[in-house]
């Protein structure tokens, strides 16, 4: 049996390691090597070597807070806090303190950042009030997590103390959601016009992708100069449309990061995955998302008692594989 691996693996990786382009076939041909193979184990390690030689070994963990729950009419396919989906009958804002309290909270427990999540039709004037009402209460940045938004809108949140904004074209665009790529894509350009911050995740992803499009928008990612990315998986909540479909293992997820890592080369300050697990850490992950409020992920409204991870723990998985979570911030 060789212990090499093939030659053009090796270029390829060679290059990544080197934060050099690669080329869509590159990427693909990382993002299809057996799960078994040497290859792919040597792909983690450069992605790894990437991360920890670019971010100095900071830790990051950027805290969700989701903030209200509702039947959401965007009925996307693989949400938990959808109309179609039925586990929430109820339209619910968490209470001002409620937030504030989390808030409080994550700064804290040293969290990077807060994320501020909201549903599609959640009044956009109150999230630029909470928004305004959270900058006074703490210095941790804040990110907003919303619908597509244009150029007055993005004034208005870097205005109320916004620095930043979450935002992908999901897998499944257009087909799983009633939102238009090309739309979203209009938003992240905003995004760079006004001056916000663009973090990005590819997500949800599922065993049904093909290599392909999740490999395109891991170069969406590099063209549009996000400030992050990364590989989030698909969960599913009891009763999910997609739930015949499986879901991606943690393992096979680490891979993915991994190419996205190589991807993205010196073009990032952090790169993520979802949810919280060790095996990414060691494939080019470096952010966490801590969760509190409303997740689209989880079945219970605060997903504090549910799946989401507190920013303690989220510290203590990334201390265990050698990352600083007590570093300040890359990206901010």
């Amino acid at each position: 049996m060789s212990w090499k691996i093939s030659a053009s693996v090796e270029e390829i990786l060679k290059k990544g390691r080197d934060a050099a382009v690669l080329s869509r076939e590159e990427a693909l041909a990382l993002m299809r090597l057996d799960l078994e193979s040497r290859e792919t184990y040597a792909l983690m390690e450069s992605a790894n070597h990437l991360s920890r030689a670019q971010f100095g070994r900071k830790g990051e963990k950027h805290m969700h807070i989701g903030l209200n729950v509702e039947p959401c009419p965007m009925d996307c396919a693989f949400c938990s806090l959808t109309r179609q989906a039925g586990l929430f009958t109820d339209k619910v804002e968490f209470p001002l303190e409620q937030i504030l309290a989390w808030a409080r909270q994550g700064q804290a427990e040293g969290a990077d950042a807060l994320n501020l999540m909201s549903t599609g039709t959640f009044s956009f004037s109150r999230l630029l009030e909470i928004g305004r009402r959270l900058r006074q209460e703490v210095r941790t940045p804040l990110v907003a997590n919303a619908r597509d938004i244009n150029h007055v809108e993005g004034e208005q949140l870097l205005d109320a103390g916004f620095v930043g904004f979450y935002h992908a074209v999901r897998l499944g665009e257009g087909t799983d959601t009633p939102f238009n790529p090309e739309r979203r894509i209009q938003t992240i350009r905003v995004l760079h016009d006004v001056g916000l911050q663009w973090m990005n995740c590819v997500e949800p992803v599922g065993p049904e992708h093909s290599p392909e499009e999740i490999v395109d928008l891991m170069l969406l990612a590099r063209r549009e100069k996000a400030t992050y990315s990364g590989i989030m998986r698909r969960i599913n909540f009891p009763g999910s449309p997609k739930e015949s479909m499986g879901m991606i293992s943690e393992r096979r997820m680490a891979q993915m990061v991994a190419v996205s890592r190589l991807v993205m080369g010196d073009t990032v300050r952090a790169h993520c995955t979802h949810e919280p697990h060790s095996l990414s850490l060691v494939a080019g992950a470096n952010l966490f998302f801590p969760e509190v409020g409303s997740s689209p992920r989880d079945g219970q409204a605060d997903t504090g008692k549910g799946r989401g991870r507190s920013v303690l723990d989220c510290a203590a998985m990334l201390r265990e594989m050698e990352w600083n979570p007590d570093l300040a911030s890359n990206c901010f």
